[in-house]
């Protein structure tokens, strides 16, 4: 289960849509994921350069997103697409084994070292 509630409120005078995200206190990673071949259009989707396999995970505090961006660069060949401290995004890139080796090193010290709820990692 997410600590990640997401709320919306409809401003009626407006005729608006707002959305917001409001985060329990917790520990969790939320998504472990490697897109092993990814087509074109996702890499210019996300402005990333053709390279590779993209790993996904997001954590909660979005903080700790610094130290997974941080494990990941010193425990494989990968390279930072994308780290947003706020959400709790963190996007890799790099040849599959890397990108896989990686993101089980960040699992590996998030569960062991920091205490925190996993989640599976998954691949497509």
């Amino acid at each position: 289960m997410s600590d990640e509630t997401v709320k919306t409120y409809r401003d009626y005078d407006q005729g608006k849509v707002r959305t917001i995200q409001e985060y329990v206190p917790g520990k969790q990673v939320t998504l472990l994921h490697v897109i092993a071949q990814p087509v074109d259009e996702v890499y210019d989707k996300l402005g990333l350069s053709h390279d590779g396999a993209i790993g996904i995970l997001t954590l909660t505090p979005g903080e700790t997103a610094i130290i997974a961006g941080d494990i990941a660069t010193k425990s494989g060949e990968v390279r930072i697409g994308f780290l947003d401290r706020f959400t709790g995004a963190l996007v890799i890139t790099g040849d599959v084994a890397s990108v896989t080796s990686s993101l089980k090193a960040i699992i590996d010290y998030f569960e062991n070292v920091l205490g925190y709820a996993p989640a599976p990692l998954t691949k497509s």
